[in-house]
């Protein structure tokens, strides 16, 4: 069940990406709560969270300001599905699909490199960046591989198959790719695992044809195997292969 923050927040952000509230656009809080018929304190908080993704800015003497598409942080998840959900959705996921084809080859490279270098084989500091998402980067990605082959291979390609194992394949193909960044050993790669976890949710409805399944194996192996050639040419593979 959506919560009315929820509510507000998709109904405002939305409103702001589309350009509903365009650039430039004069509000208050007193304007959101006519809008939106919630609380002070609901709208407020929905606010709070749009200035943090770049999309109003608040100003003492002009009130909340509709800010330019350059301010956006277009790798925040919330932002970025609001322009999936919008007129920008082409671009978005043209600029989604450079961004990973770009990223996750050299993250997939750096992962397998630091494997044959034994970097990755105790897991990572507490408290460190990559302890955050997993505690045992290697472990996870081979488990990963494991469940995504059981599972994409349980049906025929392109059969949507039982619906708990499409949300268990989803599941394990954004841990197997946050595990691949993980493994990268670099902050900023690990930091665009929401942007990747975002994108292969896009594709939550679609069945992986046998390929596929057998290109996240390879890829497993060849991070495990300390392959980075192998493990960065199947990632550009996988990620040419997908619509998102």
């Amino acid at each position: 069940m959506t919560s009315t923050f929820d509510r507000v927040l998709d109904e405002l952000g939305s409103a702001i990406v589309t350009g509903v509230l365009p650039t430039g656009h004069r509000d208050s809080i007193d304007g959101f709560v006519v809008r939106t018929g919630a609380s002070r304190s609901i709208v407020r908080e929905a606010v709070r969270v749009l200035v943090g993704c770049g999309l109003l800015a608040a100003r003492v003497r002009t009130g909340l300001v509709v800010q330019p598409t350059g301010s956006w942080d277009v790798t925040d998840p919330l932002v970025l599905g609001w322009r999936l959900g919008g007129p920008e959705r082409a671009q978005a996921l043209a600029e989604l699909r450079a961004l990973r084809r770009a990223v996750e080859p050299a993250a997939a490279s750096a992962a397998a490199t630091a494997v044959a270098a034994g970097r990755t084989v105790r897991p990572p500091e507490p408290g460190s960046l990559t302890e955050l998402f997993l505690s045992d980067p290697l472990a996870e990605m081979l488990e990963s591989a494991t469940v995504m082959a059981e599972r994409g291979n349980a049906g025929d390609a392109g059969d949507a198959g039982d619906a708990g194992d499409a949300v268990t394949f989803l599941q394990a193909d954004r841990a197997l790719h946050r595990s691949v960044l993980a493994l990268s050993g670099n902050a900023m790669f690990v930091r665009l695992g929401r942007v990747v976890a975002r994108a292969l949710d896009e594709r939550a409805e679609i069945r992986p044809e046998v390929h596929d399944v057998a290109l996240h194996v390879r890829l497993a192996r060849a991070v495990a195997d300390g392959d980075p050639d192998t493990a960065a040419s199947t990632m550009t593979e996988i990620i040419d292969r997908t619509v998102a």
